[in-house]
């Protein structure tokens, strides 16, 4: 049986380029395996597909159900992000960049995880430490993926280890202008002219247990707060039905890249935890967090505290 490859629910361009990347890895060094995904192609994001066009590789296979399937799970290990029915899958092998979730298995498993910026540069140790050949297409999108995650090194998620990578990637890759291909990949990201409200907010959105309350997180990253102007009322007006779905509370994060901060969007049961987990005051529909770009380290954790967890 093949093993399925898949990233988390809504995936971003480090789950769709994780799940390329360990496939390869795993059927060159004999192991049957594909990369998949949660969505179908057409659903992707628009970054990931500028990325997928740039460098020439096709959209993982879509899995929406994992039952009686061999699965390896790259870039997450929650339940709360997995495919359905994964509980009765045969989880095989893990790698992944975040805090260890709740998945468990029923015998030992490979298991990859380290405090880096991308699930990519993880994977670019395994191709690295084992004299895996690593093939130019899937080294350009490893490569973007980590400029993403990291926002070109900006993130506070953005370590030595993720630099290094991106390094020796360029020159796998054929890349020459990083901040080029960065400002590429943002144009894609940050574009939300024509796109329908619920897509944006599911563009990067999960969902969080904060100590049995369900908590979820969005966010789009912006070259400037002016982009979403326009739409500010429609963003909020989807925040507050996300929210009516059975839902604690709903953050939604516009993070301004360039002033290196984060408009937070806010929808809760109770707005003062939320104001407590940011040391801020909610004016109005949201509340500014300078220095706030990363959902992973600056927004989940604060919260998980203030939730009590």
């Amino acid at each position: 049986m093949s093993v399925c490859v898949v990233g988390h629910s809504n995936p971003d361009t480090d789950s769709v380029a994780a799940a390329i990347a360990f496939a390869n890895y795993l059927k060159a060094t004999g192991t049957d395996a594909k990369a998949t995904m949660q969505i179908g192609a057409a659903d992707l994001n628009p970054e990931s597909k500028v990325v997928l066009e740039k460098f020439g590789l096709a959209a993982p296979e879509t899995m929406t159900d994992a039952g009686g399937k061999d699965v390896a799970l790259v870039d997450f290990s929650d339940i709360g992000q997995a495919p359905a029915n994964i509980g009765k899958a045969n989880v095989v092998a893990i790698v992944d960049h975040h805090k260890i979730g709740d998945i468990t298995t029923n015998s030992p498993i490979f298991f990859y995880a380290k405090p880096v910026g991308c699930t990519c540069t993880v994977l670019f140790e395994m191709y690295k430490n084992n004299n895996v050949a690593l093939p130019k297409n899937i080294a350009g999108a490893m490569l973007c993926a980590i400029l993403s995650d990291t926002v070109n090194f900006k993130s506070p998620t953005c370590t030595d280890a993720d630099k290094a990578a991106v390094k020796e990637l360029l020159g796998v890759a054929g890349v020459t202008d990083q901040d080029g291909l960065f400002m590429e990949m943002l144009k894609a990201k940050s574009s939300v002219a024509g796109v329908p409200i619920k897509d944006l907010i599911f563009r990067d959105y999960k969902d969080f247990d904060m100590n049995g309350k369900k908590v979820g997180i969005g966010q789009i990253e912006l070259a400037t707060l002016d982009q979403v102007a326009d739409i500010r009322g429609d963003l909020f007006k989807a925040v507050e039905a996300v929210k009516a779905e059975g839902r604690h509370s709903v953050l939604f994060m516009l993070t301004d890249v360039v002033k290196e901060g984060t408009d937070l969007l806010v929808v809760s049961d109770e707005p003062a935890v939320i104001e407590k987990a940011f040391n801020g005051t909610i004016k109005g529909q949201s509340m500014w967090v300078d220095g706030m770009m990363s959902r992973k380290k600056q927004t989940v954790p604060p919260l998980q505290k203030a939730f009590g967890c």
